[in-house]
């Protein structure tokens, strides 16, 4: 046992319901830090205390994708039917576990919900997120291969083409969720993305409804808006984009009142607070009892890499809701990590942390 870990052991003997908060800022460590040292202590059967299980079960619950994101970067004009040269790079990412890490590393107690292979991929995952997020609720299928993400960008950074493997998360059932409902239950908060399956996102958000839970679903993709619930009655938050937006209803975002329009049609299904996010042009954010505002993005000058931004965007708006902001500035909070992470070449931002993204909201 290290000394790290003695201490922390001692800690919680003499106060079992410590937070890992309070741990942190006695040690002088950060929070993500204090996670995984007490990881360490339950994998080693030296926690075992129902006092710290309770302290620990208000969680912000990610369930879905967790892959491998594989960057292919085109130095020059991309040109279709020939080789072009480029240089690639590799991150952990998943919409789930992309906002889990964006979540752990702004200070929340996260869990992530998924399901992957037993191979190098997952390893390359689990390394680069357990300090940020308990990954014991992680189920490996042997059989199966991590699911991965692969995109070619431009050299501006924009995308040209992107390819999903996602079968994997095919095996997020009700039923293995329910293998974890002792920590669904007890949940602060429940996030899923749509790489789950449809039965499985309408199963959350009926157990997240009977449970009093908040819910926030965040989809992935336009092709996958058919697997949203045909009850959205009782969803807390849906974080959309107008392509996704557009796709759901049938229709096009032309100008600002269309976008507006679009929320409106959101809301009126019974979601109780709705983003739709429009690039440059900002976010629409509303709810039947505040209204419907319009907050314009924060300029971008450089652009580094366009993967993560949304994660980045729904992760400060999850936060900031969860602190209890104003919907205006919890646009705000997601327009600018949103901007931060476009201008780093990583899918998560490295320098983020609650007080980073207060001081970024002040400049």
């Amino acid at each position: 046992m290290t000394e790290k870990e003695q201490t922390i052991l001692d800690l919680i003997r003499k106060n079992p319901y410590v937070s890992q908060q309070e741990l942190a800022q006695i040690l002088g460590l950060s929070r993500p830090s204090v996670a995984n040292i007490i990881s360490g202590l339950i994998k080693k059967g030296n926690i075992l205390g129902r006092a710290y299980i309770l302290n620990e079960s208000q969680h912000v619950i990610c369930i879905g994708g967790a892959n491998i994101d594989r960057k292919f970067h085109v130095k020059e004009k991309a040109q279709l039917g020939t080789s072009n040269p480029i240089y690639a790079t590799q991150n952990a990412g998943g919409v789930a576990r992309n906002i889990a890490e964006n979540l752990g590393r702004l200070g929340l107690e996260v869990s992530l919900i998924s399901t992957s292979g037993a191979d190098k991929d997952w390893s390359i995952i689990e390394e680069a997120s357990s300090l940020y997020m308990n990954l014991e609720t992680v189920t490996q299928f042997p059989e199966k291969s991590t699911g991965s993400y692969t995109a070619v960008l431009d050299s501006t950074g924009e995308l040209i083409i992107a390819l999903a493997d996602m079968e994997v998360y095919e095996a997020i059932t009700p039923d293995l969720l329910l293998k974890h409902d002792a920590i669904l239950s007890r949940s602060k908060c429940i996030m899923v993305d749509l790489n789950c399956p449809k039965e499985t996102v309408q199963f959350l958000c009926h157990f997240a409804k009977s449970h009093d839970i908040p819910i926030v679903l965040v989809p992935v993709s336009s092709p996958k808006m058919n697997r949203l619930p045909d009850d959205l009655d009782g969803v807390t938050w849906l974080i959309t984009n107008r392509d996704e937006s557009e796709s759901y209803f049938h229709t096009e975002i032309n100008n600002e009142e269309d976008w507006k329009n679009a929320a409106e049609k959101w809301l009126s299904l019974g979601i109780a607070n709705v983003v739709i996010t429009n690039g440059k042009k900002g976010s629409m954010i509303g709810n039947k009892t505040e209204g419907i505002f319009h907050v314009p993005s924060i300029e971008t000058k450089e652009i580094v890499d366009v993967t993560g931004a949304g994660d980045a965007f729904s992760s400060a708006v999850i936060y900031s809701w969860l602190e209890g902001k104003s919907l205006i500035d919890i646009a705000k909070a997601g327009s600018i990590n949103a901007s931060k992470t476009l201008q780093s070449s990583y899918t998560v931002r490295q320098d983020l942390s609650a007080e980073k993204l207060q001081k970024d909201m002040e400049e």
